[in-house]
């Protein structure tokens, strides 16, 4: 159990947050101010439905790259997360979906729970590749359902002004995958189109996306008209303070994603991002060319950022873990109540991560490396 300032859906309790058999069973203590106090700040743990590297290691690789990520984005209090693929040849799509499979099937030890699978791209319009290779078609749905075969693929990026996508936005609702709008240079007709056929998002909001202006709203135009949900990286380089500003106050459940890289978590250098090699420096990631490639963002310091331009704590909070987890429909992670997942970032009142709990169990302290044979929150 774990004492201090709980947020909890119905607001702040200053108390006990118990649990047993890594589910919280009660929550005991009285509404509070946290402003009012010094003790730490227990947050639902992190959900990143966008995480393509971590820890050196990058999603297309393979191999042991997912548990990688999930061992290295945990230390910074995302406690699930999805696995994020990239634009490519077939063959190393379907690669990274087997072994990432196995990882999901079998979570690594003191990581951040696998949901799933999150393919971006190849289906996106490859007039707004962004970063992604340029390996982008139409997707159709015999293929689909062959990938969807090999790994849990639980949300799907694509354009939808592409032929046959709306289509193909409606099977793949009908098959509960969630579907997200991006990389695409649709209209705003037809990002609203994508939404009536089933889409449920828009992925990285501003990002690779036909852009607002006043006679041809663009699909910024349609996210900020019509959608519920769409996820933002809040890194302070990808978009603008004021931009952000602007889409909380029009997208109800606007929810923060890292995007981050392989260079996440490490020095600055060179590194992989699917088949290019891109470069960590100044805070960024970035091609040869100068374009933005993914980010090296950590969730703790998206919240950092998203409190700093003005959001209070609780709604940052909720911004990286109950509305991506409502978004996927997960309903036992993201919050902290009982049935739910003890899933747990402990934070100062400074804003600094203290430790991380996953099911009950601490995997993360600061400045105390988790092993196999010593317990890192002892």
């Amino acid at each position: 159990m774990l004492y201090g300032n709980i947020l909890t859906p119905d607001g702040w309790r200053l108390g006990w947050l118990r649990w047993q058999a890594g589910r919280v069973t009660a929550i005991d203590g009285e509404a509070v101010d946290p402003n009012d106090n010094a003790h730490p700040r227990l947050l639902p743990g992190f959900v990143d439905l966008h995480v393509h590297g971590g820890g050196g290691a990058d999603a297309m690789e393979g191999g042991e790259a997912a548990a990688t990520l999930a061992r290295t984005h945990v230390r910074f209090g995302t406690t699930s997360l999805l696995v994020t693929t990239m634009t490519a040849p077939a063959a190393e799509i379907e690669r990274a979906l087997r072994d990432a499979a196995e990882w999901i099937a079998a979570p690594p030890e003191r990581a951040a729970r696998l949901l799933g699978v999150h393919l971006e791209g190849p289906y996106i319009n490859p007039g707004k590749l962004g970063a992604q290779p340029p390996c982008a078609r139409p997707g159709v749905i015999a293929e689909v359902e062959a990938l969807l075969a090999l790994a849990p693929i639980r949300l799907l990026t694509l354009a939808p002004e592409l032929s046959g996508h709306a289509e193909l936005i409606r099977h793949l609702d009908g098959r509960g995958v969630r579907v997200q709008m991006g990389h695409s240079l649709g209209s705003y007709e037809e990002g609203v189109a994508g939404l009536a056929h089933g889409a449920r998002g828009f992925t990285h909001l501003f990002n690779a996306m036909s852009g607002l202006h006043h006679r041809k709203p663009g699909m910024v135009g349609a996210a900020l008209a019509h959608a519920e949900y769409a996820e933002i990286i809040p890194d302070l380089l990808h978009v603008h303070p004021g931009a952000i500003r602007a889409a909380l106050r029009c997208i109800p459940r606007l929810y923060a994603v890292t995007d981050s890289t392989a260079a996440a978590g490490m020095p600055d250098g060179e590194y992989r991002l699917g088949a290019q090699r891109v470069t960590k420096c100044l805070g960024g990631v970035r091609l040869a060319d100068g374009t933005l490639a993914g980010s090296t963002l950590t969730m703790d310091q998206a919240l950092r950022n998203l409190v700093a331009i003005g959001l209070d704590l609780a709604d940052a909070a909720q911004r990286l873990s109950r509305f991506p987890a409502e978004f996927l429909g997960e309903h036992e992670i993201g919050r902290l109540a009982p049935g739910a997942h003890a899933d747990v970032a402990v934070m100062s009142a400074d804003l600094d991560l203290d430790a991380v709990y996953v099911g009950g169990e601490c995997v993360h302290r600061r400045d105390a490396a988790p092993t196999a044979e010593t317990d890192p929150c002892r």
